[in-house]
C-alpha cells in the first residue's frame, strides 16, 4: 500500500514509519526542510519536504497515496494559542482536505486523551471534555470534531487514535527529561505517586495505530490507546528507578504546593512574555498529581486487543535506549 506519514521524523512518526516499511508498504515521510532526520536514518522511506500548513506541498505529497497517517502536530503544554491553532487545527484541516481531493481512501489521525482532563479513572471515548483546556488539548479536540463533520461530506474515511502518556525508545519529549531528572537527583513524586496514570509504550501504540488502519470497523471511530494498566505513578517510577539502579527520594511534594509553584512559574513566563519553557506548568503537576486514567474496553471489544509488550519489558527497553545515548 502507498502511505504518507506526516510528522515522520518525530518520536511517534519515526517509529510508525519503520513499522510500516517493515510490513512491506511504500511509505512517504512528510518532513520540513529544517527537520532533524536522524530517527529516519537507514529507513527505506521516501523523504518528501513539505508542511501541513502549506496546502500546495500537501497536494504534491499525497499524489498516488492510499492512506495518510497524520501524526504531525504541536504537542506541548506551553506556548501561544495562535500557534497551536495554526498547526493542530488548521494543519489537520489542510491534510484532510488535500487527502480527500487527492483520492486518499483513509486518514488515521493521532489525537490525544488530554482533552478529557484530570481527576478521574477509567475514562472512555465518551467521557466529558474538561472545561478548561490548555491550547494543545483544545486545538486537538477542535480538529477531531471538525474531522467527524468533514467525513460526512467526502469519501475519506477517518479514524482517530487518542494516546495516553507515550514513552519508549527515542522519546526525547518526556522520557529523556524524566530519566535525566531521576538520575541527577532533581526528581520528586507528587503526593507520594498515588495518582493513577495512563502509560502506553511506543511499540504498543504503533500496534494500535496499524491495527485500526487495516480494519473498516474503525472507520468513523475514536479509540483510546493506553497499555490498559491499573497503575499509579509510584509503581511506574519505582520500576524505572530499579531499571536505572537508583533509589526514589523518600520525600514527596504535596499536590497543592507543587501546583502553586507551577502557577507562579507559568504566570511569570506569561506576564513577561518569555519564550523559554517554564520549569513547571500546571498541566505537568496535574498529570502527576491527579488521577489520569483511561479504559481501553472499546479497543478490546472491537479488535480483541492485548498489548504485546508488558510493562517490565517496556521499561527495560526504554532504559537501555536512555543509557545508550552518547551524551548521557
Amino acid at each position: 500500500m502507498n502511505i504518507l506519514v506526516t510528522g515522520a521524523n518525530g518520536f511517534i512518526g519515526s517509529n510508525l514509519v519503520k513499522r510500516l516499511v517493515s510490513e512491506g508498504h511504500t511509505v512517504k515521510s512528510l518532513v520540513r526542510k529544517t527537520s532533524d532526520l536522524s530517527y529516519l536514518k537507514g529507513v527505506s522511506t521516501e523523504i518528501v519536504y513539505g508542511d501541513i500548513v502549506n496546502t500546495d506541498s500537501l497536494n504534491a505529497a499525497l499524489q498516488d497515496v492510499e492512506q495518510v497517517f497524520h501524526v504531525a502536530g504541536l504537542a506541548a503544554d506551553w506556548g501561544p494559542y495562535e500557534l497551536f491553532y495554526h498547526i493542530n487545527f488548521v494543519g489537520t484541516k489542510n491534510v484532510a482536505e488535500a487527502a480527500a481531493n487527492c483520492g486518499v481512501s483513509k486518514m488515521i489521525y493521532i489525537s490525544t486523551v488530554a482533552f478529557h482532563g484530570f481527576g478521574k479513572t477509567n475514562m472512555t471515548e465518551t467521557s466529558p471534555i474538561a472545561k478548561k483546556l490548555i491550547p494543545y488539548a483544545q486545538t486537538k479536540y477542535m480538529a477531531e470534531q471538525w474531522l467527524w463533520h468533514f467525513q460526512q461530506q467526502t469519501n475519506l474515511k477517518i479514524t482517530a487514535v487518542r494516546p495516553g502518556n507515550v514513552y519508549g525508545v527515542n522519546d526525547r519529549t518526556f522520557m529523556l527529561k524524566y530519566l535525566e531528572a531521576m538520575q541527577t537527583g532533581k526528581f520528586m513524586e507528587i503526593n507520594k505517586g498515588r495518582s493513577k496514570t495512563c502509560p502506553v509504550f511506543i511499540d504498543n501504540l504503533i500496534d494500535i495505530i496499524t491495527l485500526v488502519s487495516r480494519d473498516d470497523k474503525a472507520n468513523g471511530q475514536a479509540f483510546i490507546a493506553t497499555d490498559g494498566l491499573d497503575i499509579n505513578w509510584h509503581t511506574f517510577n519505582s520500576k524505572l528507578a530499579d531499571a536505572m539502579k537508583l533509589k526514589l527520594p523518600k520525600v514527596s511534594i504535596p499536590y497543592s504546593v507543587a501546583y502553586s509553584i507551577a502557577k507562579i512559574y507559568y504566570g511569570i513566563h506569561k506576564t513577561l512574555g518569555l519564550k523559554s519553557e517554564p520549569f513547571l506548568t500546571p498541566y505537568r503537576i496535574n498529570n502527576g498529581g491527579k488521577d489520569y486514567h483511561f479504559s481501553i474496553q472499546k479497543l478490546q471489544e472491537y479488535f480483541d486487543y492485548k498489548p504485546q509488550t508488558d510493562l517490565d519489558t517496556a521499561i527495560q527497553k526504554t532504559v537501555r535506549w536512555y543509557k545508550s545515548i552518547p551524551q548521557i
